[in-house]
């Protein structure tokens, strides 16, 4: 249960960023292992040279993310990012992914596939949910809300990766939380944009 509640805070926040969980697990596998020890299969994620192109990829999606209109195509070339590092992060964690990724056959046939499909399904879902919230809010207020979207989404991801390692039990309440936060937001975006409609509509007085 605790690696299901894991693989899931992990997932859920790669839907948000597509890096921070990847950076997060590896540099906690390597730096400390008492806290997040991968198995074999999943080691190359500590690796120096993936840590780096991750640590890369994050800087330019961290900074493609604040910016308004950029931030909708980026999301779009996210659909299959987020959803794939979801997959990663869940499977990874698991403790059923024992078996090592470079064996095709050993891997499917002992079900070791199962923990990434649900990984990339609980991204894909969390992924929907912000690219359909960001571009209401950019609309709403021309744009100035995309860097504070971005960074509370970045935020996060971070303490949802952290908290999923470090007390999973917890990844239930801070999922309900930003969901509500999201809903919150997706509301008032979508209330000030039927206002501002509404103001842009009404015939001027003579």
């Amino acid at each position: 249960m605790l690696e299901f509640l894991t693989g899931s805070g992990l997932a859920a926040a790669a839907g948000m960023n597509a890096y921070i969980p990847l950076l997060v697990v590896g540099l906690a596998n390597r730096f400390f292992p008492d806290a997040m020890q991968l198995p074999d299969g999943w080691a190359w994620l500590s690796n120096g040279w993936v840590l780096g192109i991750v640590a890369v990829l994050l800087v330019v999606e961290v900074v493609a993310d604040k910016i308004p209109a950029v931030d909708s195509v980026n999301d779009v070339l996210q659909s299959i990012v987020r959803p794939t590092a979801g997959g990663l992060a869940f499977g990874s964690s698991s403790t059923a992914s024992t078996v090592a990724v470079t064996d095709p056959a050993a891997f499917f046939a002992s079900n070791q596939w199962v923990p990434i499909v649900v990984g990339a399904v609980i991204a894909l879902g969390v992924h929907t949910a912000k690219s359909l919230t960001r571009p209401a809010a950019n609309v709403a207020t021309a744009g100035t809300a995309a860097p504070v979207v971005s960074t509370i989404e970045d935020v996060g991801a971070i303490g949802l990766s952290l908290l999923a390692i470090v007390a999973p039990v917890l990844v239930l309440v801070a999922l309900a939380l930003l969901g509500l936060l999201g809903w919150s937001l997706w509301r008032r975006a979508r209330r000030r944009g039927s206002d501002l409609r509404a103001a842009t509509e009404r015939p001027a007085e003579p």
